[in-house]
């Protein structure tokens, strides 16, 4: 699985990306709106830290301004991924960019059927959302299980990308229901290195090491 880091923050990047853990990033327009940065020059900025998919979302709604936009997002660095909305008009732009071999990121799936909607317009990555359908009292990860089967059944290259991702235990259901990728705050990517036992395990290590005397240098 890979892990692409939902931030606009270049600390956190930066962080995500010593780790070698950092295969991509996403942004929206609210994220970048929150750090108070131009949108272009920070996608830019991004993009210098990881070589990786970096998904760009598009202001517009119809296809024509769509269009448009993705012409300048994508022209700002090699790695850019334009992210669209499901819509028709979203849709109909993920196909135009597909056939001009421009990497897309369908956004804001929350079924099935609109997932195969996407893998039939060419979309290079589907994001269904799951924590907001956990929201809502329904099984985010079952709809990961379900775009997985119905993807494999066609055999559709579409990648499933995990998004509104709220905790570890999303990334491990994601992980068992077959997600391509999951896009997770800095915050969850650092509690997933976490375990009692791990640390306990190291601070017994580091006491049987002192007492020993031993030195490596």
């Amino acid at each position: 699985m890979k892990f692409f880091i939902d931030s606009a923050n270049l600390e956190q990047i930066h962080s995500a990306a010593e780790t070698g853990m950092a295969d991509g990033v996403t942004t929206n327009p609210s994220l970048i709106a929150k750090e108070k940065a131009d949108f272009k020059t920070r996608i830019q900025e991004i993009c210098a830290i990881i070589s990786g998919p970096v998904s760009a979302e598009v202001g517009a709604i119809d296809y024509a301004g769509m269009m448009r936009e993705a012409e300048i997002l994508a022209g700002l660095a090699p790695n850019v991924v334009i992210k669209l909305p499901l819509t028709v008009d979203g849709l109909k732009a993920c196909k135009t960019l597909t056939a001009q071999g421009i990497k897309t990121n369908v956004t804001l799936c929350f079924s099935s059927l609109q997932a195969l909607l996407a893998a039939k317009a060419g979309a290079t990555y589907i994001s269904p959302f799951i924590g907001r359908l956990d929201d809502i009292h329904l099984d985010g990860c079952e709809l990961i299980r379900d775009i997985r089967l119905i993807y494999n059944n066609y055999q559709f290259t579409t990648e499933i990308l995990a998004a509104s991702v709220r905790n570890v235990n999303h990334v491990a259901q994601s992980a068992r229901a077959g997600a391509d990728v999951a896009t997770i705050p800095l915050k969850i990517l650092q509690e997933l290195y976490v375990h009692p036992l791990t640390d306990k395990g190291l601070q017994q290590f580091l006491s049987d090491w002192k007492a020993s005397g031993g030195t490596i240098l």
